[in-house]
């Protein structure tokens, strides 16, 4: 894996005098998208940054499931989208680099991994229940007892207007995408899942509704722009030491 919108695997140390294993990702500062929606601390995201990151979060996932063979999420919600400095989507999918290492190292934990089912359909349909989130606000897991997904595929089964659940938090939205986002949405949670659209095909209609291409949903800064400074600044006071 190797995308920008992606929580990726930069290293990975193996010492076996004292036994450890270190993998290290590339960093991402604020939080969770989920900690955003609904921990009130956390800073709010307007209209145009829900926008944003639900882009980047749907080029990566084009990008997973066009690799060969595809590789689905195992666990896709908000929880598990990270965001940057920037408020750019960064996926993260650790047991996918427990996936890769067990394969390298023989872990046993393959046969536990390999037991979580996971399929790009399943991906799509998480994927239309974290838009629906990111519009209304509302806990996954906290509808009348509920799930989210559940209380979404009822009311846009019955073609209601999602303007009226909007996240009240949200100053501001813009309607014409609204109404467009519910039939992305509407498809994605489709009960059948082979009626529901490709992640190629719902990246592409939802370019064509927000006009936020991938340069622009992916982060400004690198990932590593905190260890690039330390570097400058170890440099930098190197020099005058020397002077």
């Amino acid at each position: 894996m190797n995308h920008k919108n992606f929580v990726n695997l930069i290293g990975f140390c193996e010492e076996d005098e004292p036994f450890t294993r270190i993998m290290v990702f590339e960093y991402a500062p604020n939080g969770t998208l989920f900690e955003h929606l609904h921990v009130k601390e956390a800073e709010h995201l307007d209209w145009g940054m829900r926008i944003r990151i639900a882009m980047g979060v749907a080029y990566c996932l084009e990008y997973m499931h066009q690799l060969t063979p595809p590789v689905a999420h195992k666990n896709l919600q908000s929880s598990s989208i990270y965001l940057t400095e920037d408020y750019a989507a960064k996926i993260s999918d650790f047991s996918f680099w427990n996936d890769a290492t067990a394969a390298k190292t023989g872990s046993p934990s393959m046969e536990l991994l390999e037991s979580q089912p996971s399929d790009p359909e399943s991906n799509i349909y998480s994927f239309g229940v974290i838009l629906f989130e990111m519009i209304t606000g509302r806990i996954p897991y906290a509808v009348d007892n509920g799930s989210l997904a559940d209380w979404a595929s009822d009311y846009l089964r019955a073609e209601q207007s999602l303007k009226e659940k909007v996240d009240p938090t949200l100053k501001s939205f813009q309607e014409d995408e609204l109404e467009k986002l519910s039939e992305v949405i509407r498809n994605c949670i489709h009960p059948d899942p082979k009626h529901r659209p490709t992640m190629k095909e719902i990246a592409a209609k939802l370019k064509e509704i927000t006009s936020v291409g991938p340069d622009g949903a992916t982060p400004k800064l690198s990932p590593l722009w905190w260890a690039e400074l330390e570097i400058m600044s170890t440099e930098g006071s190197c020099e005058v030491n020397s002077v």
